[in-house]
């Protein structure tokens, strides 16, 4: 039998630990910026799905990181505000909302039948490259919400 190890001190940091798989996800995000230039979808589009999924998940780092980004790129504060209830505002456009949605769809993944009207109804309002860019914006941020989340990522 095998003497059990002492229990290091403090967290792992999921991104210090394996750097090149980190790097290689950062990397996934900029293809997507790049991509999202490409479709017409804004940066500012782009943090109001990073700061929603966040919300969901709880990820209070990325809700940190993101919120900065977004303010730096223009966001006005009272949308950012309300962004947690941003169906009940008539505050954000059709695809900002279309966005939206896709992004807590992807995030939460409800029944199929729910899950087939909301991305049908973002792709009619995004386009097919909208919509794979919001998609693939989506699974990202919910990977890096996972990472700090399980590296308990400090803000400070």
């Amino acid at each position: 039998m095998t003497e059990p190890t002492a229990v290091p001190e403090g967290p792992l940091y999921l991104d210090k630990a394996a750097p090149e798989i980190f790097a290689a996800m950062a990397g996934v995000s900029k293809m997507i910026a790049a991509a999202a230039a490409d479709a017409g979808i804004s940066q500012q589009l782009l943090e109001l799905v990073n700061l929603r999924i966040s919300q969901i998940n709880g990820c209070a780092y990325c809700l940190d990181v993101h919120y900065e980004k977004a303010v730096r790129l223009g966001e006005d504060p009272r949308r950012l505000a309300v962004l947690q209830e941003w169906q009940e505002t008539t505050l954000f456009d059709d695809a900002e909302s279309a966005s939206l949605e896709l992004a807590e769809c992807i995030t939460l993944i409800p029944e199929p039948a729910e899950r087939s009207e909301i991305e049908d109804c973002a792709r009619a309002v995004l386009g097919d490259a909208g919509y794979a860019v919001v998609a693939w914006a989506a699974i990202s941020m919910n990977a890096f919400n996972r990472v700090s989340i399980t590296s308990h990522h400090p803000v400070s």
